[in-house]
């Protein structure tokens, strides 16, 4: 069984890891541990390589916070261009595994007051009502009338990440 340390507590982001995990190893192939680490980036991080940079750190943190764990997984969603995203990085003793997820364009309304320094989080549940939405269905649940969660996404995302660790041609 492996032992999968994932840089979060957010419960989309683990549930994405653990579905991703039992999809490519199999239905309990895996242990998850949770813990709490710095990004090393603001809360509301802005571009594609602050967002990458926080999620790499992340997993640089997870792995001295436990350092003998088989797999270190971080998320860390961002905004760029409008539009809302995460990166994936996961690693283990030998190699790294990184993915984009899929973006959604945000309404200006919203993107107005995440300029103005405000998290997309509490923006949006502020905007729905929805107390801390960003560990729930998300902005993408909103705007996607349910047919996707922040869960489904990351899940994809983390499914990518670890394509090199399954599949030999990577090695």
């Amino acid at each position: 069984m492996y032992h999968v340390v994932c840089a979060t507590t957010n419960p989309s982001k683990i549930n994405a890891i653990l579905q991703a995990f039992h999809d490519i190893y199999g239905e309990g192939s895996c242990h998850i541990e949770s813990v709490v680490v710095e990004s090393g980036v603001p809360e509301q991080p802005f571009g594609n390589i602050e967002t990458r940079t926080g999620a790499r750190s992340r997993v640089i943190n997870a792995r001295q916070v436990r350092p003998k764990a088989d797999f270190w997984v971080a998320i860390e969603a961002g905004i760029d261009e409008g539009s809302t995203f995460s990166w994936v990085v996961i690693e283990n003793q030998a190699q790294r595994g990184e993915a984009r997820s899929a973006t959604l364009p945000l309404p200006e309304v919203i993107l107005q007051k995440v300029k103005a320094g405000e998290a997309l989080g509490p923006v949006m549940s502020e905007y729905t009502g929805i107390d801390k939405i960003g560990r729930k269905e998300g902005a993408i649940g909103v705007f996607t009338a349910g047919k996707l969660t922040r869960s489904s996404v990351y899940h994809q995302a983390v499914v990518l990440a670890l394509s090199p660790f399954h599949n030999e041609i990577y090695r």
